[in-house]
Protein backbone atom coordinates (compact mmCIF):
# COMPACT_ATOMS: atom_id res chain seq x y z
CA UNK A 1 0.00 0.00 0.00
CA UNK A 2 2.73 2.30 0.16
CA UNK A 3 3.68 2.21 -3.08
CA UNK A 4 0.34 5.02 -4.32
CA UNK A 5 2.13 7.95 -5.53
CA UNK A 6 -1.07 10.49 -4.52
CA UNK A 7 -3.61 10.34 -1.41
CA UNK A 8 -6.47 11.68 -1.92
CA UNK A 9 -8.58 13.27 1.38
CA UNK A 10 -11.03 15.38 1.42
CA UNK A 11 -12.37 17.12 4.30
CA UNK A 12 -15.70 18.48 5.65
CA UNK A 13 -14.75 21.48 7.99
CA UNK A 14 -17.21 22.82 10.65
CA UNK A 15 -16.70 24.73 13.18
CA UNK A 16 -16.14 22.40 15.75
CA UNK A 17 -15.19 18.88 13.78
CA UNK A 18 -14.27 17.90 10.66
CA UNK A 19 -15.26 14.86 8.65
CA UNK A 20 -12.51 13.43 7.02
CA UNK A 21 -12.49 10.98 3.28
CA UNK A 22 -9.85 9.85 1.35
CA UNK A 23 -9.05 7.63 -1.64
CA UNK A 24 -5.67 6.09 -3.44
CA UNK A 25 -4.61 6.88 -6.26
CA UNK A 26 -6.15 4.24 -8.44
CA UNK A 27 -8.92 4.48 -10.82
CA UNK A 28 -10.39 0.94 -8.56
CA UNK A 29 -9.54 2.28 -5.13
CA UNK A 30 -13.43 3.65 -3.87
CA UNK A 31 -13.68 6.43 -1.67
CA UNK A 32 -13.17 5.68 1.90
CA UNK A 33 -14.76 7.59 5.08
CA UNK A 34 -11.60 7.84 7.94
CA UNK A 35 -13.48 9.17 10.50
CA UNK A 36 -14.31 12.52 12.36
CA UNK A 37 -11.75 15.13 14.23
CA UNK A 38 -12.21 17.83 16.33
CA UNK A 39 -11.14 21.17 14.01
CA UNK A 40 -8.21 22.20 15.73
CA UNK A 41 -4.34 22.59 14.70
CA UNK A 42 -3.19 20.02 16.76
CA UNK A 43 -5.61 17.20 15.28
CA UNK A 44 -5.08 17.95 11.50
CA UNK A 45 -1.45 17.65 12.38
CA UNK A 46 -1.80 14.69 14.12
CA UNK A 47 -3.99 13.75 10.42
CA UNK A 48 -1.17 14.50 8.61
CA UNK A 49 1.51 12.44 10.51
CA UNK A 50 -1.47 9.14 10.50
CA UNK A 51 -1.34 9.02 6.89
CA UNK A 52 1.92 9.77 6.05
CA UNK A 53 3.06 6.82 8.15
CA UNK A 54 0.34 4.81 6.15
CA UNK A 55 1.82 5.78 2.89
CA UNK A 56 5.58 6.83 3.34
CA UNK A 57 5.87 7.59 -0.33
CA UNK A 58 2.90 9.42 -1.08
CA UNK A 59 2.22 12.78 -1.52
CA UNK A 60 -0.80 14.46 0.57
CA UNK A 61 -3.27 16.23 -1.33
CA UNK A 62 -6.25 17.99 0.84
CA UNK A 63 -9.63 19.61 -0.51
CA UNK A 64 -11.95 21.62 1.25
CA UNK A 65 -15.34 23.86 0.74
CA UNK A 66 -14.48 27.54 1.71
CA UNK A 67 -16.38 28.92 4.71
CA UNK A 68 -16.75 31.24 7.79
CA UNK A 69 -13.72 29.96 9.14
CA UNK A 70 -11.21 31.77 7.06
CA UNK A 71 -8.05 30.16 5.45
CA UNK A 72 -5.92 28.79 8.39
CA UNK A 73 -6.59 25.34 7.39
CA UNK A 74 -5.03 26.05 3.88
CA UNK A 75 -2.25 27.86 5.49
CA UNK A 76 -1.10 24.83 8.19
CA UNK A 77 -1.62 22.20 5.20
CA UNK A 78 0.46 24.62 3.17
CA UNK A 79 2.80 25.37 5.85
CA UNK A 80 3.21 21.59 6.55
CA UNK A 81 4.38 20.81 2.69
CA UNK A 82 1.16 19.02 1.33
CA UNK A 83 -0.59 20.20 -1.74
CA UNK A 84 -3.64 21.77 -0.48
CA UNK A 85 -7.57 23.30 -2.92
CA UNK A 86 -10.36 25.37 -1.74
CA UNK A 87 -13.10 25.51 -3.62
CA UNK A 88 -16.27 27.31 -3.92
CA UNK A 89 -19.69 25.64 -2.49
CA UNK A 90 -21.36 27.00 -5.61
CA UNK A 91 -18.76 25.67 -7.60
CA UNK A 92 -19.46 22.22 -6.36
CA UNK A 93 -21.82 19.91 -8.82
CA UNK A 94 -24.20 17.99 -7.53
CA UNK A 95 -27.00 15.54 -8.84
CA UNK A 96 -30.18 16.91 -9.27
CA UNK A 97 -32.11 13.86 -7.88
CA UNK A 98 -29.45 13.69 -5.04
CA UNK A 99 -31.50 14.52 -1.66
CA UNK A 100 -29.48 13.03 1.08
CA UNK A 101 -26.67 15.08 2.42
CA UNK A 102 -24.53 14.37 5.22
CA UNK A 103 -20.91 15.49 6.37
CA UNK A 104 -19.86 11.81 5.33
CA UNK A 105 -21.26 11.93 1.94
CA UNK A 106 -19.90 15.70 1.70
CA UNK A 107 -16.55 14.79 2.09
CA UNK A 108 -16.43 12.08 -0.35
CA UNK A 109 -17.94 13.82 -2.78
CA UNK A 110 -14.76 16.42 -2.32
CA UNK A 111 -12.67 13.53 -2.48
CA UNK A 112 -14.11 11.71 -6.04
CA UNK A 113 -14.17 15.27 -7.29
CA UNK A 114 -10.56 16.02 -6.67
CA UNK A 115 -9.61 12.62 -7.95
CA UNK A 116 -11.63 13.29 -11.32
CA UNK A 117 -9.91 16.30 -11.42
CA UNK A 118 -13.62 18.23 -11.54
CA UNK A 119 -12.88 20.81 -9.34
CA UNK A 120 -11.73 24.75 -10.15
CA UNK A 121 -10.19 25.95 -6.71
CA UNK A 122 -10.53 29.44 -5.98
CA UNK A 123 -7.84 32.06 -5.36
CA UNK A 124 -6.13 32.48 -1.90
CA UNK A 125 -5.00 35.99 -0.63
CA UNK A 126 -1.88 36.48 1.44
CA UNK A 127 -1.77 36.88 5.14
CA UNK A 128 -0.95 40.36 4.41
CA UNK A 129 -3.77 41.02 1.93
CA UNK A 130 -6.74 39.58 3.72
CA UNK A 131 -5.40 41.55 6.76
CA UNK A 132 -5.83 45.01 4.21
CA UNK A 133 -9.41 43.64 3.13
CA UNK A 134 -9.94 42.96 6.89
CA UNK A 135 -9.36 46.72 7.40
CA UNK A 136 -11.05 47.96 4.38
CA UNK A 137 -14.02 46.12 4.65
CA UNK A 138 -14.21 47.70 8.90
CA UNK A 139 -14.13 51.20 7.10
CA UNK A 140 -17.42 49.85 5.07
CA UNK A 141 -19.05 48.58 8.39
CA UNK A 142 -18.32 51.74 10.43
CA UNK A 143 -19.30 53.82 7.40
CA UNK A 144 -22.74 51.96 7.56
CA UNK A 145 -23.24 52.01 11.26
CA UNK A 146 -22.76 55.82 11.65
CA UNK A 147 -25.62 55.61 8.65
CA UNK A 148 -27.79 53.65 10.36
CA UNK A 149 -27.97 55.98 13.42
CA UNK A 150 -28.24 59.02 11.55
CA UNK A 151 -31.25 57.24 10.06
CA UNK A 152 -32.62 56.32 13.46
CA UNK A 153 -32.11 60.01 14.97
CA UNK A 154 -34.15 61.60 12.09
CA UNK A 155 -36.78 59.17 12.14
CA UNK A 156 -37.14 60.14 15.90
CA UNK A 157 -37.45 63.77 14.92
CA UNK A 158 -40.07 62.91 11.32
CA UNK A 159 -42.26 61.41 14.20
CA UNK A 160 -42.34 64.53 16.20
CA UNK A 161 -42.72 66.63 13.60
CA UNK A 162 -39.75 68.49 14.29
CA UNK A 163 -37.74 69.67 10.83
CA UNK A 164 -34.59 71.32 9.95
CA UNK A 165 -34.40 74.46 7.89
CA UNK A 166 -30.69 74.24 7.20
CA UNK A 167 -28.98 72.96 4.09
CA UNK A 168 -26.50 70.80 4.83
CA UNK A 169 -27.50 67.81 7.27
CA UNK A 170 -24.77 66.90 9.58
CA UNK A 171 -22.77 69.56 9.42
CA UNK A 172 -21.26 71.00 12.43
CA UNK A 173 -23.98 74.02 12.49
CA UNK A 174 -26.84 70.49 12.29
CA UNK A 175 -24.98 69.01 14.92
CA UNK A 176 -24.91 72.26 17.28
CA UNK A 177 -29.10 72.54 16.61
CA UNK A 178 -29.13 68.64 17.38
CA UNK A 179 -27.92 69.49 21.23
CA UNK A 180 -30.44 72.45 21.49
CA UNK A 181 -33.64 70.24 20.96
CA UNK A 182 -35.86 70.11 23.50
CA UNK A 183 -38.51 67.34 23.18
CA UNK A 184 -41.87 66.83 24.54
CA UNK A 185 -41.24 64.00 26.66
CA UNK A 186 -38.44 63.16 29.03
CA UNK A 187 -37.82 59.58 27.61
CA UNK A 188 -37.42 61.03 24.02
CA UNK A 189 -34.89 63.46 25.29
CA UNK A 190 -33.18 60.46 26.63
CA UNK A 191 -32.70 58.66 23.89
CA UNK A 192 -32.26 61.92 21.42
CA UNK A 193 -29.15 62.46 23.90
CA UNK A 194 -28.10 58.55 23.28
CA UNK A 195 -28.57 58.54 19.59
CA UNK A 196 -26.33 62.08 19.56
CA UNK A 197 -23.95 60.17 21.60
CA UNK A 198 -24.05 57.31 19.28
CA UNK A 199 -23.55 59.59 15.92
CA UNK A 200 -20.54 61.28 18.00
CA UNK A 201 -18.68 57.92 18.41
CA UNK A 202 -19.03 56.04 15.14
CA UNK A 203 -17.69 59.52 13.37
CA UNK A 204 -14.79 59.11 15.52
CA UNK A 205 -14.32 55.40 15.04
CA UNK A 206 -14.74 56.34 11.49
CA UNK A 207 -11.90 58.91 11.41
CA UNK A 208 -9.68 56.84 12.86
CA UNK A 209 -10.19 53.74 10.74
CA UNK A 210 -9.82 56.09 7.51
CA UNK A 211 -6.65 57.76 8.95
CA UNK A 212 -5.49 53.75 9.68
CA UNK A 213 -6.18 52.73 6.61
CA UNK A 214 -4.18 55.18 4.71
CA UNK A 215 -1.21 54.51 6.90
CA UNK A 216 -1.37 50.84 6.27
CA UNK A 217 -1.87 50.74 2.40
CA UNK A 218 1.39 53.32 1.68
CA UNK A 219 3.01 50.33 3.24
CA UNK A 220 1.52 46.98 1.51
CA UNK A 221 2.92 45.49 -1.49
CA UNK A 222 0.04 46.28 -3.39
CA UNK A 223 0.01 49.81 -3.06
CA UNK A 224 2.03 50.91 -6.41
CA UNK A 225 -1.06 49.13 -8.06
CA UNK A 226 -3.59 51.07 -5.76
CA UNK A 227 -2.08 54.30 -6.54
CA UNK A 228 -1.79 53.69 -10.19
CA UNK A 229 -5.63 52.83 -10.71
CA UNK A 230 -6.36 56.04 -9.06
CA UNK A 231 -5.30 57.92 -12.31
CA UNK A 232 -8.89 57.29 -12.99
CA UNK A 233 -11.75 58.82 -12.89
CA UNK A 234 -14.36 57.93 -9.93
CA UNK A 235 -11.37 55.63 -8.48
CA UNK A 236 -9.98 57.68 -5.50
CA UNK A 237 -8.56 56.14 -2.00
CA UNK A 238 -10.90 54.20 -0.70
CA UNK A 239 -12.41 52.47 -4.12
CA UNK A 240 -8.87 52.24 -5.42
CA UNK A 241 -7.77 50.48 -1.96
CA UNK A 242 -11.18 47.95 -1.96
CA UNK A 243 -11.08 46.88 -5.41
CA UNK A 244 -7.66 45.34 -5.13
CA UNK A 245 -7.97 44.16 -1.38
CA UNK A 246 -11.30 42.46 -2.44
CA UNK A 247 -9.60 40.74 -6.05
CA UNK A 248 -5.68 40.53 -5.10
CA UNK A 249 -3.35 39.77 -7.85
CA UNK A 250 -5.20 40.82 -11.39
CA UNK A 251 -2.37 39.53 -12.96
CA UNK A 252 -3.78 35.99 -12.72
CA UNK A 253 -6.55 36.99 -14.78
CA UNK A 254 -4.73 36.56 -18.42
CA UNK A 255 -7.86 38.31 -20.16
CA UNK A 256 -9.58 41.18 -18.67
CA UNK A 257 -13.34 39.53 -20.00
CA UNK A 258 -12.23 36.54 -17.37
CA UNK A 259 -12.03 39.25 -14.81
CA UNK A 260 -15.44 41.03 -15.99
CA UNK A 261 -16.65 37.88 -15.50
CA UNK A 262 -15.04 36.83 -11.91
CA UNK A 263 -16.90 40.24 -10.76
CA UNK A 264 -19.99 39.49 -12.10
CA UNK A 265 -20.55 42.30 -14.08
CA UNK A 266 -20.56 40.37 -17.89
CA UNK A 267 -25.13 39.55 -19.33
CA UNK A 268 -26.32 36.45 -17.72
CA UNK A 269 -27.43 34.40 -21.29
CA UNK A 270 -29.56 31.90 -22.42
CA UNK A 271 -29.28 30.85 -26.13
CA UNK A 272 -30.56 27.55 -28.24
CA UNK A 273 -30.49 27.44 -31.19
CA UNK A 274 -30.96 30.56 -33.41
CA UNK A 275 -32.57 32.19 -30.70
CA UNK A 276 -29.86 34.02 -28.68
CA UNK A 277 -31.44 36.38 -25.01
CA UNK A 278 -29.02 37.94 -22.87
CA UNK A 279 -30.35 39.10 -19.53
CA UNK A 280 -29.54 40.87 -16.56
CA UNK A 281 -25.82 40.95 -14.88
CA UNK A 282 -24.82 37.38 -13.39
CA UNK A 283 -23.89 39.17 -10.04
CA UNK A 284 -21.22 36.36 -9.36
CA UNK A 285 -18.06 36.83 -7.92
CA UNK A 286 -16.99 39.46 -5.22
CA UNK A 287 -19.93 41.75 -4.61
CA UNK A 288 -18.24 44.44 -2.26
CA UNK A 289 -15.77 44.90 -5.43
CA UNK A 290 -18.56 45.20 -8.23
CA UNK A 291 -20.70 47.73 -5.59
CA UNK A 292 -17.39 49.66 -5.36
CA UNK A 293 -17.13 49.65 -8.97
CA UNK A 294 -20.53 50.92 -9.78
CA UNK A 295 -20.21 53.47 -7.49
CA UNK A 296 -17.24 54.52 -9.00
CA UNK A 297 -19.05 54.51 -12.59
CA UNK A 298 -21.41 57.22 -11.75
CA UNK A 299 -18.74 60.04 -12.27
CA UNK A 300 -18.30 58.90 -15.58
CA UNK A 301 -21.97 60.96 -16.35
CA UNK A 302 -20.04 63.95 -16.64
CA UNK A 303 -18.08 65.67 -19.38
CA UNK A 304 -14.67 64.08 -19.81
CA UNK A 305 -11.85 66.38 -18.08
CA UNK A 306 -9.01 66.42 -16.04
CA UNK A 307 -9.52 68.33 -12.62
CA UNK A 308 -7.38 69.26 -9.75
CA UNK A 309 -7.74 66.42 -7.44
CA UNK A 310 -7.52 64.16 -10.31
CA UNK A 311 -4.11 65.50 -11.27
CA UNK A 312 -3.03 65.46 -7.70
CA UNK A 313 -3.21 61.81 -7.89
CA UNK A 314 -1.80 61.56 -11.23
CA UNK A 315 1.50 63.13 -9.68
CA UNK A 316 4.64 60.87 -10.04
CA UNK A 317 2.56 57.91 -12.62
CA UNK A 318 4.36 57.45 -15.91
CA UNK A 319 2.94 58.44 -18.67
CA UNK A 320 1.53 55.43 -20.31
CA UNK A 321 -0.62 54.77 -17.07
CA UNK A 322 -1.68 58.30 -17.44
CA UNK A 323 -2.42 57.94 -21.24
CA UNK A 324 -4.66 54.69 -20.40
CA UNK A 325 -6.54 57.05 -17.93
CA UNK A 326 -7.20 59.56 -19.96
CA UNK A 327 -8.04 56.86 -22.86
CA UNK A 328 -10.83 55.39 -20.55
CA UNK A 329 -12.27 58.43 -19.51
CA UNK A 330 -12.78 59.37 -23.07
CA UNK A 331 -14.36 56.03 -23.53
CA UNK A 332 -16.76 55.78 -20.88
CA UNK A 333 -17.56 59.11 -20.59
CA UNK A 334 -18.65 58.99 -24.44
CA UNK A 335 -20.27 55.41 -24.39
CA UNK A 336 -22.50 56.76 -20.91
CA UNK A 337 -23.82 59.29 -23.63
CA UNK A 338 -24.54 57.31 -26.42
CA UNK A 339 -26.40 54.34 -24.22
CA UNK A 340 -28.46 57.55 -22.07
CA UNK A 341 -29.69 58.68 -25.76
CA UNK A 342 -30.41 55.21 -27.11
CA UNK A 343 -33.09 54.90 -24.28
CA UNK A 344 -31.34 52.53 -22.11
CA UNK A 345 -31.84 52.07 -18.42
CA UNK A 346 -29.72 54.44 -15.96
CA UNK A 347 -28.70 51.20 -14.13
CA UNK A 348 -27.91 49.25 -17.39
CA UNK A 349 -25.37 51.60 -18.73
CA UNK A 350 -23.64 51.88 -15.00
CA UNK A 351 -23.20 48.04 -15.12
CA UNK A 352 -22.09 48.69 -18.56
CA UNK A 353 -19.20 51.64 -17.54
CA UNK A 354 -17.91 49.61 -14.74
CA UNK A 355 -17.73 46.49 -16.76
CA UNK A 356 -14.84 48.48 -18.53
CA UNK A 357 -13.94 50.07 -16.01
CA UNK A 358 -12.25 46.77 -14.45
CA UNK A 359 -11.14 46.42 -17.99
CA UNK A 360 -8.66 49.53 -17.70
CA UNK A 361 -7.74 48.55 -14.05
CA UNK A 362 -6.52 45.33 -14.84
CA UNK A 363 -4.78 47.21 -18.36
CA UNK A 364 -3.11 49.67 -15.63
CA UNK A 365 -2.45 47.05 -13.34
CA UNK A 366 -0.57 45.18 -16.25
CA UNK A 367 1.33 48.18 -16.56
CA UNK A 368 2.50 48.52 -12.97
CA UNK A 369 4.00 44.91 -13.67
CA UNK A 370 5.61 45.75 -16.45
CA UNK A 371 7.21 48.79 -15.57
CA UNK A 372 8.89 46.36 -13.07
CA UNK A 373 10.14 43.98 -15.59
CA UNK A 374 13.72 43.99 -17.86
CA UNK A 375 13.07 46.15 -20.90
CA UNK A 376 14.99 43.98 -22.87
CA UNK A 377 12.19 41.08 -21.62
CA UNK A 378 9.21 43.75 -21.82
CA UNK A 379 8.59 43.55 -25.21
CA UNK A 380 7.60 39.95 -24.76
CA UNK A 381 5.16 40.28 -21.94
CA UNK A 382 3.29 43.07 -23.48
CA UNK A 383 -0.66 41.97 -23.46
CA UNK A 384 -2.21 41.85 -26.65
Amino acid sequence: MSNHSIIFVGLDTHKEFTEIAYSLNNRRSPVQHLRRIKTTKLAISKLCRQLQSKYPKATLHFVYEAGPCGYWVYRLLSQLGHCCYIVAPSLIPRKPGDRVKTDKRDAALLTQLLKNHDINPIYVPEPEDEAIRDLSRARERAMKDLNDARYQLKALLLRNNIHYDGRANWSMKHLRWLTELILPHQCQQIVLQEMIQTITERIARLKRLDNELAHQIKLWRYYPVVKAIQAMRGVRLLVAAGVIAELGDLTRFDHPRKLMSYVGLTPSEHSSGGRRHLGAITKAGNCRARRLLTEGAHSYRYTANISTDMQKRQEGLSKEIIDIAWQAQMRLCRRYRRLMQRGKHRNLVIAAIAREMIAFIWRISQEVVLSKVDPKTRLARVPS
